[in-house]
């Protein structure tokens, strides 16, 4: 990891460390519910394997779960997720996949049963791919990256509710060379378009 990114990086997991830190700082009449939110969605865009979110026949389903908190204006959220053949078809490729660990400060103000709301942080992003035994290689990247995105939710009844969102991810670091894919030595990027049931406690 170059000086640079390391910079990048620590500037911005500053930003989203203080930024949690003032949402659970605030006055307990202040505060609202914990949640947990598990997701399914698709990636889009970038190196994924579906160029555009709304003319794709071959969406690969992603899955994961975000968990954290919210009160009347602001939120902050760490979101596990998990997409099987990232890459899609590609020749000499067995399979592929990304995961992504990120740590997000949220601006969710709440009107009524419904939550706008906006979300940028930083975190992992975990590439693995597997070539075929004629290849005999397989890799795995472990990058720091960053994620912006928005979306909307909506109770349906309390402490239960739908949330929809699209979020854009980018790694800091090169992928480093992946032989056969068209992706070699260029920072990851992709968007992703999920939905998701969130439970508030």
């Amino acid at each position: 990891m170059t000086r640079q990114t390391m910079n990048s990086f620590s500037r911005c997991l500053t930003v989203v460390v203080l930024a949690a830190l003032s949402t659970f700082a605030l006055p307990t009449s202040a505060r609202a519910d914990g949640f947990i939110s598990p997701l399914i969605g698709f990636n889009f865009g970038g190196d994924a394997n579906c160029q555009t979110a709304s003319n794709c026949e071959d969406k690969r389903l992603n899955f994961g779960v975000g968990l954290g908190a919210m009160n009347a204006v602001v939120g902050f959220e760490e979101e596990f997720a998990y997409a099987r053949d990232f890459f899609g078809v590609q020749p000499g490729l067995q399979n592929s996949s990304v995961l992504t660990l990120m740590s997000n400060f949220m601006i969710v103000p709440k009107i009524g049963p419904v939550r706008p709301y906006v979300l940028a942080g930083v975190g992992l992003i975990k590439t693995h791919t597997e070539f075929t035994t004629a290849a005999l290689l397989s890799t795995d990247n472990n990058n720091f990256g960053w994620d912006i995105g928005g979306g909307l939710m909506v109770t349906i009844v309390p402490h239960v509710g739908v949330r929809g969102d699209i979020r854009y991810f980018h790694s800091f670091q090169d992928l480093g060379p992946l032989p056969i894919l068209p992706v070699a030595n260029q920072k990851l990027d992709f968007g992703r378009a999920a939905a998701a049931i969130i439970f508030t406690f």
